[in-house]
């Protein structure tokens, strides 16, 4: 009988064998240039609240799309039915839409030359035997290790446990067939400190492609607790301008706004503040960000990006000087320069971490702002404009006086990127780009006029 990581591979020998045979079936219907995206995915995802299974989930879901172009025109169809008659339907709208769709000179598949050939293992499949029992359990070890860490913790939130794995193909008529596992789990819990108006409610979690490198549940609901009890009574903060240090998982989300304004749909549409800035400072000097796409167990890892142009390492900041844009071929094509490997995004960003520590940065801001909390989506691609709602702490003299909410900090991204004062080493690992703390000299803080 076969194995079930047996059966994995079978289905995705199968499924590329799929894609290959429906992009010639494309092209014996007249399609110039042909490709096609296709993914099964399933996982599990138990729900823990107050002792009890609060949700369940099972889950496995497929999807195929296929993409035909008839010279410049493009048409674009998908299906969850992997049945022939269901494929051979696709095939149909795709090239319908395509013979009512105008004509884009820069339409069309990726260059052939730069096509992936070199297929490293990234040690991104890790599937794990995790039944909804065991998933239970570890859920149950969090949420339990977060209400006795403090007597103020009143509630929860659940403790949530993941696990999931994914088949992807990518294959077009190039001759390219790329096919991908990859698996990604998690363990989160979110708790109630207090009781009536004067309630607080934080989190934590973790995210690895294994289960092995995940923080123990116990750790996890801990750190949600401490979190949560340091948020008791908070208080107002007047409107001022004031130093700003963002904790590493909020900072990641400054360089997340980087990316847009340096994407190539905002560039060629000319809705950037960065438009036409590479090869001009945009950071100080010490800030530099590279793209590693091949990191062994990397969130963002890949060996191709979704067009099957092989990913390298490159540098996007060196010496606080913008190096490149962020271009899949579309985009290249239309700002008249060459594709960048970043079809469906960037592969693991690592922002270079400074000398100081989380208790070092908080030194160096000596007073001012710990942000923790954002909320909304006030920032700008076009202006730079920035404006959020926001929580946190005050710090004086590099120490923790106490918790702030209801206020937003605002800015400029241009000016914000241009005064970073520091970067942290206290790198956060959980996602696509990985950063440090991120030091500011200096925001508008809006809170009570009183």
């Amino acid at each position: 009988m076969m194995s079930e990581i047996d059966a994995r591979t079978d289905d995705l020998g199968k499924l590329s064998a799929l894609a290959v045979d429906v992009i010639a079936r494309c092209k014996a219907r007249g399609a110039t240039q042909a490709e096609v995206g296709a993914n099964i995915d399933q996982g599990l995802s138990v729900n823990v609240r107050l002792g009890a299974v609060e949700t369940l989930e099972f889950t496995r879901d497929r999807g195929f799309g296929v993409t035909v172009y008839l010279g410049q025109r493009k048409g674009s169809a998908s299906t969850a039915d992997l049945k022939p008659e269901s494929l051979a339907l696709t095939i149909d709208k795709a090239l319908a839409i395509a013979q009512f769709a105008e004509p884009d000179p820069d339409a069309g598949l990726a260059d052939a030359d730069l096509m992936a050939s070199d297929f490293s293992d990234l040690s991104m499949y890790h599937p794990a035997a995790l039944d909804a029992d065991q998933a239970y359990a570890l859920g149950l070890r969090c949420e339990e290790a977060g209400m006795a860490f403090d007597p103020r913790i009143t509630l929860s939130d659940g403790a949530q446990v993941s696990s999931g794995e994914s088949l992807s193909v990518y294959a077009n008529s190039h001759g390219f067939v790329g096919a991908e596992r990859s698996s990604r789990h998690s363990i989160s819990a979110s708790l109630i400190a207090g009781s009536g108006d004067a309630m607080q409610r934080d989190y934590w979690y973790d995210s690895a492609r294994a289960m092995a490198d995940l923080a123990s549940p116990e750790a996890i609901g801990r750190l949600a607790a401490e979190r949560t009890v340091r948020r008791i009574a908070p208080r107002a903060l007047k409107t001022q301008t004031a130093r700003v240090l963002y904790v590493p998982e909020l900072a990641r989300g400054l360089f997340g706004h980087l990316l847009s304004a340096v994407s190539g749909g905002a560039l060629y549409r000319r809705a950037s503040f960065l438009l036409d800035r590479v090869g001009t400072p945009i950071f100080p000097e010490f800030v530099h960000l590279s793209e590693h796409p091949r990191l062994s167990r990397g969130l963002g890892s890949a060996n191709f990006d979704g067009e099957g142009v092989a990913t390298r390492s490159t540098d996007l900041v060196a010496g606080g000087v913008l190096e490149r844009y962020v271009l899949g071929s579309y985009s290249a094509r239309k700002l008249k320069l060459k594709t960048t490997a970043n079809a469906g995004g960037v592969h693991n960003l690592v922002v270079a971490p400074g000398a100081l520590d989380f208790d070092g940065m908080l030194k160096q801001l000596d007073t001012g702002l710990l942000l923790t909390e954002l909320m909304g989506q006030g920032a700008s691609t076009v202006t730079g404009d920035y404006s959020r709602g926001a929580s946190g702490f005050w710090v004086e003299r590099g120490e923790i006086a106490y918790p702030v909410e209801e206020i937003t900090v605002a800015g400029n991204l241009a000016q914000m990127f241009m005064s970073i004062e520091a970067i942290g080493r206290d790198v956060d690992l959980r996602g696509n780009i990985r950063s440090g703390s991120v030091l500011l000299p200096q925001m508008t803080i809006g809170g009570s006029e009183d």
